[in-house]
């Protein structure tokens, strides 16, 4: 009989301490607990102090993880006690560290692993998971973490920190949501030669093998779980971001956080923005520093934005331009893909980011290509020249990939500039006294709350159209806390998006 054990296995049933006497006799562990009865609210002041007591980020890490292995319950109220502290620990950008250091951190598997050798018989993996009623997926293949590159197997950290968000930002239950990792191999060598390395390998397979797994999962996923379960992709690279998502968008209950949710945040802090520079978004000219995932994503939500308020597509157009590593992108240039096509305008070729603001006198710039310290001194200083209050969004992650810093920006500008990053910023004090703090221009305000909307609506197809309402919602709320977004915008979806 191990009736009593099995319940200190399952993190989902155990509450440790909190265990009443009646309780503990009628699930057969009397006697295999301290006889002390402390409530929840003690155990967290336990939590909370050894958590004080972890030397680093990746210490508390690897710490509120195995709480979360132990006793998913607690691991949750400690998360939603102080969201604001916590959420940099289990996502941007702690969360980052933990994936390059997954080999080390790793204790048990948290989420379903399926590889490339998998194909034909996704089904029966599925089967695996012992969760039948899963509304909330969230897959990755490694390929492209954060701003950090393929780390493979090691990027499963990503779903995972994703989805506790989706728990205690948007309250879903945690056992109706899956982490997923496609392993198809790796194309890093350091890992390839990590005797720690948890995953296939060998190098990514690409092409036809790869498509028909993910034809597979899509459809195993749907066959399991049912047409209106969420599948959110997170983390893959550009070419098969953009083509995933057109293929599967209008099949599937899908969206793509990095091209999708990202702009949902970034436009949201734009609308945010707008209130105190007193003007709309068609008066402004939008420099991006990248040309991926999530600026043609936020390009994108930002034209539709400005068609909202009467102009055309190709009006709208003309007030976004692009830098990649190969500088400005322009009409004649070689070997531009479809997606940066639409974004090439007459101009002549620039290489230098510094060059491309000094001449086209943008009102905001946005960093989305993971390079640190691509707003210099130089360009920070050009902006605020020509704009009374320079937008100055650095969005990359993980910090260390920030394109500058808040006190750079705030100092730089001598507090003119409206600053946003994708990790979070201490407070900066300038010499006057004035204090400013920095805005948070994160995801994680956006993708609880589209899967609680989603999920808790029964959504079919996931329109560009629920992410702008996400962004407007979001805007009125900036200083609110995570959690007011997230009931107010999946409020908004009962009333907007309701079949």
């Amino acid at each position: 009989e191990r009736r009593g054990n099995s319940r200190f296995t399952d993190p989902v049933v155990f509450k440790g301490m909190a265990f009443s006497l009646e309780e503990r006799l009628q699930l057969g562990i009397h006697g295999l607990l301290p006889p002390c009865f402390l409530s929840q609210d003690v155990q967290l002041l336990r939590v909370l102090k050894n958590y004080e007591m972890k030397r680093d980020d990746l210490d508390r890490y690897v710490f509120l993880m195995g709480l979360q292995d132990r006793n998913e319950k607690l691991f949750y109220r400690v998360l939603t006690s102080d969201t604001e502290r916590f959420m940099p620990i289990v996502y941007t950008p702690t969360v980052g560290l933990a994936c390059q250091m997954y080999g080390l951190a790793f204790r048990r598997p948290r989420g379903l692993f399926i590889t490339i050798h998998d194909l034909t018989h996704i089904s029966t993996v599925l089967q695996s998971w012992p969760e039948k009623d899963i509304r909330a997926v969230c897959v990755t293949d490694g390929e492209r973490i954060l701003g950090l590159g393929d780390l493979g197997c090691y990027g499963m950290g990503i779903p995972v920190g994703k989805l506790a968000l989706y728990t205690a930002c948007g309250g879903m239950p945690p056992q109706q949501c899956l982490p997923v990792m496609l392993d198809v191999g790796t194309d890093n060598e350091e890992l390839l030669k990590d005797p720690l390395y948890i995953g296939l390998r060998h190098k990514r397979i690409r092409g036809q093998a790869y498509d028909d797994l993910l034809e597979e999962f899509m459809k195993a996923v749907s066959d399991r779980y049912g047409m209106d379960c969420l599948i959110q992709f997170e983390d893959f690279a550009n070419s098969n971001a953009f083509r995933l998502l057109s293929k599967y968008r209008d099949q599937y209950c899908t969206f793509n956080d990095d091209i999708q949710g990202t702009a949902a945040v970034a436009v949201a802090g734009l609308l945010a923005a707008l209130r105190v520079t007193k003007s709309k978004m068609s008066d402004h000219t939008i420099v991006f520093q990248g040309a991926g995932e999530a600026a043609m994503g936020i390009a994108d939500l930002i034209m539709m934005a400005m068609e909202k308020e009467g102009l055309s597509k190709d009006e709208a157009l003309r007030k976004i331009w692009m830098v990649d590593s190969k500088g400005l992108i322009v009409k004649g240039r070689d070997h531009l893909t479809h997606e940066k096509e639409r974004f090439a305008h007459e101009h002549e070729q620039m290489r230098n980011l510094v060059d491309v603001v000094h001449e086209l006198k943008p009102t905001a710039i946005i960093g989305v290509a993971a390079i640190s310290g691509a707003f210099t001194e130089e360009i920070i200083r050009d902006m605020a020249s020509f704009n009374e209050r320079p937008i100055i969004f650095a969005l990359s992650n993980p910090t260390s990939k920030a394109e500058c810093t808040a006190e750079q920006c705030y100092t730089i500008t001598e507090g003119q500039g409206i600053f946003a990053s994708g990790s979070p910023f201490d407070p900066v004090t300038l010499p006057d006294g004035r204090t400013f703090f920095p805005g948070q221009g994160n995801n994680a305000y956006v993708f609880p709350g589209v899967g609680l909307g989603v999920t808790a609506c029964a959504i079919r197809h996931i329109t560009d159209e629920i992410f702008l309402t996400t962004a407007e919602v979001n805007h009125t709320h900036t200083h609110a806390s995570i959690q007011l977004s997230v009931n107010l915008l999946s409020n908004s979806f009962v009333t907007e998006h309701s079949l």
